[in-house]
């Protein structure tokens, strides 16, 4: 089963808009209520045995069963007779709001930490539809039930063998743009890409965005800093306007309108430079950064503006998409090893060049770093077995050869030098 999603955008008129901020409102109090639920059945089980709070306790039933997915489903046309306001909302809307909470509840109690939190107004930015007995695309309109037929951009048709799954509606930039994610599948099977063709390492840097293991590089545009101007002078503008009044709403879109165009440049660089790879090579390996923490430490902002994480996600998609093998090794001492011979040699964030005491190689510290990164994929494709496995159709990889030469049948000292690559 072959599952893909695609984006498009829609253009709802005023009703339409109206009606789908509606729903986008309804949705977090559906949300809250059953989390509201959810956290006094169990506070009502935290009381001790024998005695209870002077201040207050939640009283329930002993053999009252936890409020899981199905039940508060099966309270959904209870609900709506209390509250008439949400049978305006789409019932499996409501019931994937539900789905949404106890995913999130499955998730902490799979982690240890975590707890849902209540959603505050604007913070629900999208719904979703879960199935569709017709295809809802006709043309270029998309039917969304109770919301009627929605003129939709198609840019790039369904593929032949594909039918709709769900349909999710996005809202951005504060309601003024709209977008659904329509998830697709088909009943084919595609198989993992193998090993094959011409193998590179990446390394990712603030200085270079990125360095391959063959001496070329990108350099890293300052998406951010280059429009923090224009962002700054919007955001002034906006901070002196009346809070809750329409030029101060007029002044929030704008802002949110330079935030949406600076995301969409970043990831408009991302896809065209996982592509520009592809283009080249038929392998990548790459080092599985801790995006995480490179976004606490005294680089967060250039970091935060890198995006390193959405980067490797991207290319990994778009290497599935084309054919292209695509795996990460561990980035711990790239930067610090010799690829020549192996020998540590520690160098601070300020030295950008590898000179290696060793055995003489001189070369930039992140070429260093890339070359090293395509040693240790190309070890791990051997030990893995992953190489000679290769169809008909597949060319060697280019590498692997001297490296089984390389490692020296374990020889200590790695005299037998550096790996044509």
């Amino acid at each position: 089963m072959l599952t893909m999603n695609y984006t498009y955008r829609i253009y709802p008129n005023v009703v339409q808009q109206t009606e789908l901020r509606s729903w986008l409102e309804t949705c977090p109090g559906v949300y809250n209520y059953a989390l509201r639920e959810l956290k006094d059945w169990i506070a009502s089980r935290k009381c001790s045995v024998d005695r209870c709070s002077l201040e207050k306790e939640y009283i329930i039933p002993a053999d009252e069963p936890f409020p899981s997915y199905h039940r508060q489903q099966n309270n959904l046309p209870k609900a709506k007779k209390q509250f008439p306001h949400l049978g305006k909302v789409h019932s499996q809307v409501l019931q994937t709001t539900i789905r949404r909470l106890h995913d999130t509840w499955e998730a902490f109690v799979k982690r240890g930490y975590g707890f849902p939190r209540f959603k505050k107004f604007g913070q629900f930015k999208s719904f979703v539809f879960p199935q569709f007995k017709n295809n809802p695309i006709n043309g270029f309109t998309i039917n969304l039930p109770k919301i009627g037929e929605v003129p939709i951009d198609l840019h790039r048709p369904i593929p032949d063998g594909f039918k709709v799954k769900q349909v999710r509606v996005l809202s951005r930039v504060r309601g003024t743009q709209w977008y659904v994610v329509v998830t697709i599948e088909s009943d084919i099977s595609v198989p993992d890409v193998p090993v094959h063709g011409r193998a590179i390492g990446i390394d990712l840097g603030l200085e270079r965005f990125l360095t391959t293991s063959e001496r070329s590089f990108q350099e890293r545009p300052q998406f951010f800093k280059s429009m923090q101007s224009q962002l700054k002078l919007l955001q002034r503008r906006a901070a002196r306007k009346q809070k809750g009044s329409q030029n101060w709403e007029k002044a929030q879109i704008e802002v949110a309108r330079m935030h949406h165009r600076i995301a969409n440049r970043r990831r408009d660089f991302h896809l065209k430079t996982a592509h520009q790879l592809c283009d080249r090579v038929q392998t990548i390996f790459a080092e599985d950064l801790n995006v995480k923490g490179l976004t606490r430490g005294m680089l967060r902002t250039d970091c935060v503006d890198a995006a390193f994480g959405q980067f490797l996600s991207l290319t990994e998609w778009v290497c599935w998409k084309r054919g292209v093998y695509f795996a990460k090794v561990n980035p711990n001492g790239t930067s610090q090893t010799c690829p020549s011979c192996l020998a540590t040699v520690s160098k601070g964030l300020e030295v950008r060049e590898h000179h290696c005491p060793e055995c003489g190689y001189r070369t930039h510290r992140d070429r260093a770093a890339a070359e090293m990164v395509l040693d240790r994929g190309l070890e791990n494709v051997v030990s893995q077995g992953l190489w000679g496995t290769e169809t008909a159709c597949q060319v060697g990889l280019s590498g692997v050869d001297d490296l089984d030469k390389w490692r020296g049948a374990g020889t200590p000292n790695r005299e037998a030098g550096k790996p044509a690559l």
